[in-house]
């Protein structure tokens, strides 16, 4: 099982699960501290519970890849990115890592590179999503990193669309 913030504060808590947990030690930057959240995060390292472990730069590589083909890249933090990129480097240790995430983002592209995901305050998606950045005065597409918040042609703000989505199936 692979946790990311969201589940800290949605109440995930790591001590009532039997499975092995981990997560990214990134995560701790996102929660406020002096939270409950907070607190049970260290509880959960503190009492061996949970794991928190860097992930190899080559999985980290290709959940950015993954995510640039979905059209997430924008839309992922560093912490984000890390999380998937640790549950797919225990995938490839032979373990089936769930994410535990309210992150829509997360999901695409966990279901994009083939990891399982569960929710906890949200239904989660139903859709793999491809995006698309583009401006809906001229109608130019941009690539899924182009950072400006602009058009580069007419200045209008650049919107972002599903270009595609795939219904996910329920047995996965």
């Amino acid at each position: 099982m692979a946790v990311d913030t969201s589940a800290f504060i949605a109440g995930f808590d790591p001590l009532s699960i039997e499975d092995d947990v981990y997560t990214v030690p990134m995560v701790e930057e996102e929660l406020a501290s002096n939270s409950v959240a907070m607190a049970r995060f260290h509880a959960a390292l503190e009492h061996g519970r949970m794991k928190a472990r860097e992930p190899d730069r080559k999985f980290l590589d290709e959940v950015k890849a993954a995510s640039k083909k979905v059209g997430d890249v924008l839309f992922l933090s560093e912490v984000d990115m890390k999380v998937l990129a640790l549950a797919l480097e225990l995938k490839g240790e032979g373990y089936s890592p769930v994410i535990v995430t309210d992150d829509y983002s997360i999901q695409n592209v966990a279901n994009q590179i083939g990891i399982r995901f569960v929710s906890l305050t949200t239904f989660g998606i139903r859709y793999r999503m491809r995006w698309v950045l583009y401006c809906p005065a001229c109608y130019r597409r941009f690539p899924s990193d182009y950072r400006n918040k602009l058009c580069d042609v007419c200045g209008t703000e650049i919107k972002r669309k599903p270009l595609h989505k795939t219904l996910l199936r329920k047995d996965k």
